[in-house]
């Protein structure tokens, strides 16, 4: 089974985040330039919360108010849910769907190393999923009952 931690490694670039008294342009600048759909939000090398474009698209540009004036704390999710490197995708990915969320920080011993996806537990999975098809085929074409 493959834990957060492998679907860490799969991924490449810098831990994407912004201040909590930064504007919410430059929390979607972040998101645009990145190609992500959240940020997390970092205070003194803590993490504080999460934006996602929809946090940004609901709060910010429904009700009216000006992405350029509005503080990221302000339409961010606090206190997010996290998980732990050595925690099973699986169950994240349960958590994840119970709960409605798409992204999941990562925290080891109280510091963020990352963030993962939905995207991100579904391809590990699915990698999974392909290596145990491999496995029964050489099994079944090599090694098998009459083989």
């Amino acid at each position: 089974m493959s834990t957060v931690k492998s679907a860490l490694a799969q991924k490449s670039g810098a831990l994407i985040h912004v201040r909590s008294g930064d504007m919410v342009v430059e929390a979607l600048r972040q998101m645009r330039e990145n190609r992500v759909r959240s940020v997390l939000v970092i205070d003194d090398d803590v993490l504080v919360g999460i934006a996602t474009q929809g946090d940004c698209a609901i709060k910010v540009l429904l009700p009216g108010l000006d992405a350029k004036q509005t503080p990221v704390g302000q339409v961010m999710t606090g206190n997010p849910v996290t998980v732990k490197p050595d925690d099973q995708l699986e169950g994240c990915m349960a958590m994840m769907a119970a709960r409605g969320f798409r992204h999941l920080p990562v925290l080891d011993a109280g510091k963020v190393v990352g963030v993962i996806s939905i995207g991100d537990v579904v391809k590990n999975i699915i990698r999974d999923l392909e290596h145990n098809v491999d496995d029964l085929m050489g099994y079944i074409m090599k090694d098998g009952p009459g083989g």
